[in-house]
C-alpha cells in the first residue's frame, strides 16, 4: 500500500474493483485477453497481430504522455472500437462468478467503512458485470452506485467519472478519497483535482483501510 494523499476532510471512498477488491491474476488477464481475442476476430486477424497492434497502440500512448498508461477501452478506440462496442465486448464476454467468490473478509471490512464514510466505485469496466462483481463478493450493499465505463462513456484516466461521483455524493473532490491498483488510472487524476489517492496491490491492502482510519 501507497498512500498519496489522505484529506482530513475526508467523507466517501470511491473504490476501483478489479484488482483493488479482489485478487486473481489469471482474471484480470483474462478480461483483458478475452476482449482481445474477440477484437482479432471481428478485424479478421490473428490474436497475435491484435495483441502486437494493441501493445504498440500502448507504447506509442506512453512515448507521448510521460510513460502514462491508458485503459483498453481507450486504445481500442483508436482501432474504431467506440466505447459502446466495449461496454457491449465486456457484457457478453466478461462472467465474474466463474471467476470470483463471497469474501467473508471484504465484507468486514466494508461493514466498518461504510459507519464513516460513503462507499461507491469508479470502474472502467461495464456497469452489468461491475454490478456482478460486487455481488459475487458479496459486498454490492455497501456502495452508494457505480461510475462504470457506460455511466460517462468515457474511460479513466479522466476527470469526468470523478467529477460525475463527488457530484452524486454532494461532496467536493477534496472530500473523495480514490482507492486503485494502478497509479496513472486511478490515481493520477483524481490527486490532481483535489482528492486524496491510496494505491493499493490488492484486496490485502483493502481489508487494512479500517485500522488506516480509526
Amino acid at each position: 500500500m501507497k498512500i498519496y494523499y489522505i484529506s482530513p476532510k475526508t467523507k466517501a471512498i470511491l473504490f476501483d474493483i478489479d484488482s483493488t477488491l479482489y485478487t486473481n491474476p489469471f482474471y484480470a488477464h483474462e478480461q483483458i485477453d478475452v476482449q482481445i481475442r474477440y477484437f482479432a476476430k471481428q478485424k479478421g486477424w490473428t490474436y497475435e497481430d491484435a495483441k502486437r497492434k494493441i501493445d504498440l497502440c500502448r507504447q506509442e500512448y506512453a512515448q507521448k504522455h510521460n510513460g502514462a498508461k491508458t485503459s483498453l477501452g481507450n486504445i481500442l478506440s483508436t482501432f474504431g472500437i467506440s466505447i459502446q462496442e466495449s461496454i457491449r465486448y465486456r457484457e457478453m464476454l466478461i462472467n465474474p462468478k466463474d471467476y470470483l467468490e463471497y469474501d467473508d473478509k471484504l465484507v468486514k471490512t466494508m461493514d466498518e467503512l461504510s459507519k464513516n464514510y460513503k462507499i461507491a466505485a469508479v470502474t472502467n469496466n461495464a456497469l452489468i458485470p461491475a454490478q456482478k462483481t460486487l455481488e459475487v463478493l458479496g459486498v454490492s450493499a455497501f456502495f452508494e452506485f457505480i461510475v462504470a465505463l457506460d455511466t460517462c462513456n468515457v474511460s479513466k484516466p479522466h476527470r469526468i467519472p470523478y467529477e460525475f461521483a463527488a457530484k452524486s455524493l454532494s461532496l467536493s473532490f477534496e472530500e473523495c478519497l480514490s482507492v486503485g491498483d494502478r497509479y496513472y488510472i486511478d490515481l493520477e487524476v483524481p490527486l490532481s483535482m483535489g482528492m486524496g489517492g491510496i494505491l493499493v496491490s490488492g484486496v490485502k491492502d483493502v481489508y487494512e483501510l479500517p485500522a488506516l482510519f480509526r
